[in-house]
C-alpha cells in the first residue's frame, strides 16, 4: 500500500510516500514561503521523480496537531482534497506520534516528543519504542517544561526527545538520562506520519478534523467578546 504523508505543523514542510514498509521518498524544507505556496507543489515534484502519479497514492496522511493553525488547516485541506476527488482513504496522525515513529526499529528506549505551545507552554507525549513497536505512554497534552521535567522522573532508562522544541527543553532539564535526538530525526517529518498511519486504519476524509489542544486566536476574541 502506498501512502503519501503530509507535515505542515510547524515551520518546516515534509511530504513522503511509504509502501509496504519502505520509504520511497521524503522531501524536508525550511522556507519563509507559507505552506500553502510549497506543499503541493512539493508532492507534484516527488511524485513526478518517482514516476507515478497521483492516482498510483492508496491512502493519503497528514498531520493532525497539535501545531500551528495555519499550517495544520493547509495540510489538512489539501489531503482531504486529494482523498475526496480520488475516492480515497485518509488519516489523520498526531503529531507527536509521528515525531516518535522517526525511531522506529532503534533500541528499547522512551521518546519524549515535545513542540511549542506558547510562552513556556509544550505540547508533549511519551512513547516507548521497542523495535518497530511504538506505543504510547503518556498521551498528548500540554505541560509547562517544569512539569514535564518532573514527569519524565518516573521513566526509567535513556529518554531521546525530539521535536520542534527539544532543544530548549533538552537544556531545561539538564537530565543526563534525556538526550537530544539527532539533527535528521528531531523535527516533524511526513515519513513519521506513514509510518503511523501504515499502523492504522484508513478514514473517510469527514471524519479527518485538526486536533489543535487549545483554542484558536478566534475562538478567544469570541469569549472576550462574549
Amino acid at each position: 500500500m502506498q501512502i503519501l504523508g503530509i507535515d505542515t505543523s510547524g515551520k518546516n514542510a515534509s511530504v513522503a510516500v511509504w509502501n509496504d514498509g519502505e520509504l520511497r521518498a521524503q522531501y524536508f524544507v525550511q522556507t519563509r514561503m507559507t505552506h500553502s505556496q510549497v506543499i503541493l507543489l512539493l508532492c507534484e515534484k516527488m511524485l513526478a521523480d518517482l514516476g507515478i502519479t497521483v492516482k498510483d497514492i492508496d491512502r493519503f496522511a497528514v498531520a493532525a496537531g497539535p501545531g500551528s493553525y495555519t499550517g495544520l488547516r493547509i495540510g489538512i485541506s489539501a489531503v482531504k482534497a486529494l482523498a475526496f476527488g480520488l475516492g480515497k482513504k485518509c488519516s489523520g496522525i498526531s503529531t507527536l506520534e509521528a515525531v516518535a515513529y522517526n525511531f522506529a526499529g532503534a533500541a528499547d528506549c522512551y521518546v519524549c516528543s515535545v513542540m511549542k505551545a506558547r510562552l513556556d507552554i509544550l505540547y508533549c507525549a511519551v512513547f516507548r519504542i521497542y523495535g518497530n513497536e511504538v506505543s504510547c505512554v503518556l498521551e498528548d497534552t500540554m505541560m509547562t517544561k517544569t512539569e514535564l521535567a518532573g514527569k519524565l522522573k518516573d521513566f526509567d532508562g535513556k529518554i531521546i526527545a525530539a521535536g520542534d522544541a527539544a532543544s530548549d527543553f533538552v537544556s531545561y532539564a539538564a537530565d543526563e538520562r534525556i538526550v537530544l535526538a539527532p539533527a535528521h530525526l528531531r523535527y516533524q517529518l511526513a515519513s513519521g506520519i506513514c509510518m503511523s498511519a501504515a499502523d492504522k486504519e484508513g478514514k473517510d476524509p469527514d471524519e479527518i478534523d485538526a486536533l489543535y489542544m487549545q483554542i484558536t486566536k478566534a475562538e478567544k476574541d469570541l469569549l472576550e467578546k462574549n
